[in-house]
Parts: structure tokens; sequence; C-alpha cells
């Protein structure tokens, strides 16, 4: 199961408590994964397509839950992606009209609302609610082991921006894009899509999310750590070739008894030991000498072996 079938699995589940709240979330459903149809004057059919059993099942019991109509289900088998599509819809009735004013698809006047109707999402679980169903209509998470990302497809750019702007209300920065004649409203940070989690009721998700993201942030701790110590490492290796090299080319140019006798004991124990760190090799030295005065030592036998 994907992350995003586990998120709306999670969300569909949720009992909400308050009318408002589940009206706001079935509105946002109808609204994004619905289609209108008019069959004569004050005749409209609403039907709703979808691939996710939890969905659909969350759309019939909000439906009959809220305003008792007749509903039709039926389910066909994709052959290109194997899937199954359930698709419910709603016939001409009494009650539909006033059902579709009361979610906020048609206006008072009998136009379609090009928005969200303020009313729906006055309350801060109503807001919930909303965003939940949108979620549930058209949304994707990637999995959270990967990138972060987050998006709800919608059609119309007022829709797309009051999306944006509920969000944001609730301290969930959006953003929206034009993708294919859609409006894309996604989110990027981790953080913002986690605080979408909890605030519509995913917890357990959330949780999850969390979760990756703190092995995501260790692992690449760990990476960094391992990556400078094999560069310092391969930093060392080199430094210490260039030594050998440079006491080889003066060993054989000049001799070894050309250089002073506190030299001589270090370029032997270098040729000796030539993979040692510089910390080692002033640990050999009689006696011992710390790894800066080492240093000083090896830069003067380079500045020889440079003026040869």
């Amino acid at each position: 199961m994907s992350f995003t079938a586990e998120v709306k699995d999670e969300l569909s589940r949720i009992e909400g408590r308050h009318r408002e709240e589940k009206l706001a979330e079935l509105a946002a459903l109808a609204r994004i994964d619905g289609t209108l149809g008019i069959e004569g004057k004050g005749r409209y059919r609403l039907s709703v397509d979808t691939e996710t059993a939890s969905v659909a099942r969350r759309f019939l019991v909000l439906t009959h839950d809220l305003f008792k109509l007749q509903t039709e289900l039926s389910t066909r088998r994709s052959v290109l992606h194997k899937t199954f599509n359930f698709l419910i819809s709603m016939p001409p009735q009494p009650g539909l009209d006033a059902a579709l004013r009361e979610l906020g698809i048609l206006s008072q006047s009998g136009g379609l609302e090009l928005g969200i109707r303020p009313s729906l999402v006055d309350a801060s679980r109503s807001a919930a609610g909303y965003l939940r169903g949108a979620f549930l209509a058209s949304g994707f998470i990637a999995d959270p082991r990967g990138d972060s990302h987050f998006e709800i497809t919608v059609e119309g750019e007022q829709l797309a921006d009051d999306l944006v702007r509920l969000m944001g209300e609730r301290n969930i920065p959006a953003k929206s894009v034009v993708r294919r004649n859609n409006r894309i409203v996604y989110l990027k940070g981790a953080d913002q899509i986690i605080g979408f989690l909890a605030f519509t009721g995913a917890h357990r998700c959330a949780l999850t999310m969390e979760d990756a993201r703190l092995m995501k942030s260790v692992r690449n701790d760990v990476n960094r750590r391992v990556n400078a110590e094999y560069a310092n490492q391969n930093k060392a290796v080199r430094a210490a070739a260039d030594q050998v090299a440079a006491i080889e080319r003066l060993v054989k140019t000049r001799g070894i008894e050309s250089i002073p006798p506190a030299l001589q004991e270090l370029a032997q124990l270098r040729l000796a030991h030539p993979d040692v760190s510089l910390k080692e090799l002033g640990e050999l030295m009689d006696p011992p000498l710390s790894k800066s005065a080492v240093y000083h030592r090896v830069r003067r036998i380079e500045e020889i072996a440079r003026n040869l």
C-alpha cells in the first residue's frame, strides 16, 4: 500500500463528532471529486468517480448520514491500470438541489459556487473536515523515506486560492501552480506536511512521517561524518606519499647525511612507516614529539627537497 493510500485509509475512518465537520468534508469530496449534471430544469445529477474504496465508502456514509439521499454504486475494472473504479451517482430526486446548495456547490441564486463558501469552514473543526475531504478527493503524499512532497489537484483558480488561504490560516503555508490545465495546491517541507496530517486527524501517519524524517536526519549525519573521515584519510595518504617522494628525492640527490640529525631520524621513520599519521610518527620518535613538531620538521624536509 502506498503512503497516500495509508493516509486516505486513516482519514476515511475518522468519525466526525459534529454535523458541520461532516458537512465540510462531504462538500470538499463532492466539489473536487464530483461531476454535476443537469437533466432538465432544476433536475441535477451528482456523480463521484474514485479509484479508492475507502473514499467511496466515506462518500456514501456521509451522504446517507447527512441527507438520506438515494445513491447508485457501480464498479468497473480499468484494463490499463488493472484497478477498480467506483462510480457513485445521486440521480435527480427531491432534496438533491437543497443538498447541493448546503454543500456550497450551488449558490443560493442557482449558479455554481467558484470557491469555498466561508460559512462551511468558519470553525476549526469545519476547516479540518474540508481539508480532509479535499485530500481524500485528490490528494497525494510521496513516500516519507524519500523527498517530501504533498499536493491536492483541483479545477479552478478560485478553489485553489481558497484552499491555499484556508491552509495558511491554520499555519500550514501552501502554494499553488498550474499543471496541465489543473491547479495544484502543494506543500514541500516535512514540517508543513506533518502539520497538515495532524490538523486533519491522520495522527498515525504524521508519526510515521516524523519517524522517517528522524531516520533520514540520522542517516545524513552519519553519511556526512563518513565522507569527512574518508576525505581526511585521503588527504593524509596523499600528504604521506608526497613526503616519501620528497625524502627519496633528497636521499638520491644528496644523501640523507646532508640534512640535520634531527631530520634524519624523522626521514628514516617516514620511509619505514609510509602509512602512519603525523601523530603516530611523532610517537615513534625518541624522545616522542608532538604532531605540531613533526609537522614542522616534515615541512623543513620538503623545503630542502624543493630547493635541490
